[in-house]
């Protein structure tokens, strides 16, 4: 077996790490370019996701790379996630490329099952190199997002433009180079100190929150690098959703969700009180509470035609009446271009900078 799995964002590194560990020959899907959109577009649907297909893209990458299984998370509820791998698995088919695809399924639907998934994929592995291999893989889950929000403070603040992203792309290597959760700890201090040694203190020009879909905010390549852009401009991002969160959403019970996932439901019941599908709910919770706490905007990421979010972008309408927060909506797909992002980008952060001062605040009150 020469596994591999969806690239979204920084994840490879916990998920090579895992299987890695477990004694899996791991095909890591090269990063994605204009190639592996051009090949996911090609054999896809029109009106696909567009995570959809770039997934097939990076697995006919995988593949030409010598990968024979892939591994995913299933999905349940109205969002179409929960069809990806049906739909993936017959479109490789069709187009000659015979990948096993195994699919973890959400433990709600039986925590049995989701066993015998891993220990498909596993194999003769033990329960101690099991348990080991999840360790590790969690503590570098859990340093990569902790390294990403460092690059998040510390962008709008950088002595020179690039230096904290280039410090970033660093630690993410040493996360990936670590071999024991002691190391991964040991890489993750001198991170911080790598990435906040290239900014000096100061106060940003406007705060904006980030809520969408998991994949279009966690992945920069599939957003054009968005949090990075912002940063460059001086703008403080924020976002709730990360890895981790989406680990434990997805693939760990109930009581093991993110800390902060109850009140982005609790907060968006004013405007939509029900499950509506991936994280519409978050989105519409997560712009109402940067609303109360001071932030001057939100941006809501989403792949072209995405139910969930589409939903939520109505519901925004209202909570940008009632709360008085600028809503910006960047709807991404394989058409979309840099220069009309960063027009896009450069327009909304201006707005709220007037807006910032026609209401008398100062650079970084709140």
């Amino acid at each position: 077996m020469r596994l591999t799995f969806p690239r979204m964002g920084n994840s490879h590194i916990p998920f090579k790490a895992l299987f890695e560990t477990a004694g899996v020959e791991v095909v890591t899907p090269p990063p994605s370019t204009r190639r592996t959109v051009n090949l996911g577009s090609r054999y896809a649907p029109e009106f696909a996701c567009f995570p959809l297909k770039l997934n097939i893209g990076n697995f006919i990458e995988a593949a030409e790379l010598g990968a024979d299984t892939v591994v995913m998370a299933g999905g349940i509820g109205p969002c179409r996630f929960g069809y990806y791998a049906q739909v993936q698995d017959a479109i490789l088919r069709d187009i000659g490329r015979h990948l096993d695809l195994v699919v973890l399924e959400p433990p709600c639907l039986g925590w049995a099952g989701l066993l015998r998934q891993v220990k498909k994929v596993t194999g003769g592995c033990g329960a101690g190199t099991l348990l080991k291999a999840i360790r590790l893989a969690w503590a570098k889950c859990c340093a990569v997002d902790e390294v990403e929000r460092l690059g998040r403070e510390a962008r709008p603040f950088e002595r020179v433009t690039g230096s904290v992203t280039a410090a970033v792309d660093r630690a993410l290597q040493m996360i990936d180079s670590a071999s024991t959760v002691a190391g991964v700890k040991s890489v993750l201090g001198k991170s911080s100190d790598m990435i906040l040694g290239c900014s000096r203190p100061g106060a940003p020009r406007v705060r904006i929150g980030i809520v969408g879909e998991i994949f279009m905010i966690l992945d920069g390549f599939s957003n054009l690098e968005m949090e990075r852009r912002l940063g460059e401009m001086g703008v403080y991002v924020h976002r709730f959703l990360s890895m981790s969160d989406w680990v434990r959403s997805n693939l760990l019970p109930k009581s093991f969700a993110p800390p902060g996932e109850k009140d982005l439901i609790e907060g968006a019941k004013p405007w939509l009180n029900h499950f509506v599908g991936g994280h519409g709910v978050e989105s519409v919770g997560g712009a109402a509470t940067y609303a109360r706490m001071g932030f001057d905007g939100v941006i809501q990421i989403m792949p072209f035609t995405c139910m969930p979010e589409i939903v939520a972008e109505s519901v925004l309408r209202n909570v940008t009446r009632d709360l008085d927060v600028p809503v910006l909506t960047v709807s991404l797909d394989e058409h979309t271009g840099e220069a009309g992002l960063q027009t896009r980008l450069e327009a909304f952060v201006d707005l709220l900078s007037r807006k910032r001062a026609l209401h008398g605040r100062g650079v970084g009150s709140r």
